[in-house]
């Protein structure tokens, strides 16, 4: 378990190590893995959630921040082995994160677990349907448009699947953001519209667009 420099979270844990078989060129997990030789091995490293004892208030967890923890590969029981021991920890926030939210379904999470889907660009919007009819409706849903690759041009067919997301997070591509200020201002707009707490990352220079759209807290 680490501290994190992650804005929107307190800790992150990796209770599975190894290089992540999704192909995302802007990963900077595998950057470090090849820059300082990890081993590439998918493995369990659950101590990472015995950790956990040692917080003394509660906070909020990042599952995975290296890992994508729901790719199709990993076997059930070691991600079911996770979910139970964020069972033991309900004073503690959860938050899970993966490019594969149909594999939700397969599982129950307790109720202190968000979950939530990465979208970074138009054509992986049918992420956000996966995620809102593929989740149970116990735990919060949420969105993280990072790194924000492209204009999102199809979203407004989209709008009543986001409209039942709890949370988005707005980021650019680190450390050398692609995007064009516009294409963050038209999805802010859109979840003000629907009334959604936006967390802005650092990198789209949020204070000015929290000054344009005072609206949002960066919740």
């Amino acid at each position: 378990m680490n501290r994190t420099k992650i804005e929107w979270c307190d800790y992150s844990i990796n209770p599975i190590k190894g290089l992540c078989r999704n192909t995302c060129p802007y990963c900077y997990a595998k950057r470090m893995y090849k820059r300082f030789k990890w081993d590439e091995h998918i493995r369990q490293d659950f101590s990472a959630l015995a950790d956990i004892v040692k917080l003394k208030k509660p906070s909020k967890i990042f599952v995975g921040s290296m890992y994508d923890i729901l790719g199709n590969w990993v076997p059930y029981h070691w991600i079911n082995g996770i979910i139970d021991g964020c069972k033991e920890f309900p004073q503690h926030t959860f938050i899970f994160l993966t490019k594969n939210p149909k594999r939700y379904k397969e599982f129950i999470f307790p109720e202190n677990c968000w979950l939530g889907t990465s979208i970074e660009s138009n054509k992986n919007l049918g992420r956000l349907y996966d995620l809102t009819h593929l989740t149970k409706g116990r735990n919060k849903i949420f969105v993280s448009f990072e790194p924000l690759l492209d204009d999102l041009e199809d979203l407004p067919y989209y709008l009543s699947e986001l409209a039942k997301i709890d949370w988005a997070i707005i980021g650019g591509l680190t450390p050398r953001p692609v995007h064009k200020n516009e294409w963050a201002a038209k999805l802010v707009e859109y979840l003000i519209q629907l009334n959604i707490p936006i967390f802005l990352k650092d990198n789209l220079k949020y204070s000015a667009m929290i000054k344009e759209y005072p609206e949002v807290k960066n919740e």
